[in-house]
């Protein structure tokens, strides 16, 4: 069975906008549907948000490194966060997460990993 990273894109501060109750019902809506399309089929690889602060961009050039903060919350999308799942194929991974909680925020890439990847036995 293939792997699949599912990476969510969404607008920063689009979470932020959103009530203590509208987010926990967020919060339970991705939780409800991680556990009844991922845990369940025990298809889930790995699973995170990431933090709102940006991180950091490496870039080398002539043997040197560069880091600098960002993206920055000028951006218009960022990545929210991300899952790692298996799936028969694309059609299946695209099926499992047709109904994702996050389409309604923002947008959604699948993308199949590479086997021949360093975390392969993952």
């Amino acid at each position: 069975m293939a792997k699949f990273m599912l990476i969510l894109h969404e607008t920063p501060g689009r979470f932020r906008k959103l009530s203590p109750e509208e987010m926990q019902r967020t919060f339970e809506r991705y939780r409800s549907w991680v556990d009844r399309k991922l845990r369940s089929t025990e298809r889930l690889v790995a699973s995170d948000k990431l933090t709102s602060d940006g991180g950091k961009m490496l870039t080398k050039q002539n043997g040197r490194l560069s880091v600098v903060d960002g993206p920055y919350s000028e951006a218009k999308e960022v990545v929210g966060g991300f899952f790692v799942f298996r799936a028969d194929s694309y059609n299946e991974a695209i099926e499992m997460v047709s109904d994702c909680p996050h389409l309604d925020f923002g947008r959604i890439e699948v993308r199949e990993t590479d086997t021949m990847g360093c975390g392969r036995d993952a």
